[in-house]
């Protein structure tokens, strides 16, 4: 996201996780908003958590991430980015997503 300017996004909705614990720092450098779901909640950030649900496929929960080198992550993540979704009428998220490239 830092440095991009292809997109621009308005807006991040958080869980209530210390990781973003900063979002107010988020918040500046980036000049957007940011919102956080209620507890308890997780269908209030259902892509993210069916995003989760993938990534255990390949990282089991309480897995030690600092193991995963980066060229295995990104090889899963593009396996993940290539997968079709019924939440974008079966396109991969990459067709998505350069689909919306000017």
């Amino acid at each position: 996201i830092y440095g991009s300017n292809i997109f621009s996004f308005c807006n991040f909705t958080f869980d209530r996780g210390k990781e973003f614990s900063e979002f107010e720092k988020i918040e500046k450098e980036l000049g957007c908003k940011t919102y956080f779901c209620d507890p308890y909640c997780a269908w209030q950030k259902g892509t993210n958590e069916n995003s989760n649900g993938l990534l255990r496929e390949f990282y089991p929960k309480g897995m030690d991430l600092s193991e995963v080198n980066i060229d295995e992550l990104n090889y899963n993540l593009s396996l993940m980015n290539n997968r079709p979704r019924k939440c974008i009428k079966y396109k991969t998220p990459k067709e998505e997503l350069f689909g919306l490239l000017p």
